[in-house]
């Protein structure tokens, strides 16, 4: 059982690792918040608060950034 928690960890590290190799920031968002949403599928496997508040806070951060601030642009 313990394996499985592992590899959702080790691919919630591959995701975000590979989300700073974007060179387009919206791509880099998009890819991290998947990432961070492994993440938190990870804390909450583990029972960690600490790792579940970070990333949700990052996905909020990324939506911010994707949807608000772009459409504030755009007006």
């Amino acid at each position: 059982m313990e394996n499985y928690i592992e590899y959702v960890g080790y691919i919630a590290s591959g995701i975000v690792l590979f989300s700073f190799l974007m060179g387009n920031i919206f791509v880099l968002r998009i890819i991290n918040t998947i990432g961070c949403g492994f993440f938190i599928f990870y804390g909450i496997l583990l029972g960690s608060i600490p790792i579940i508040l970070t990333n949700s806070a990052i996905v909020l951060i990324n939506a911010y950034y994707l949807f608000l601030k772009n459409n504030k642009g755009a007006k």
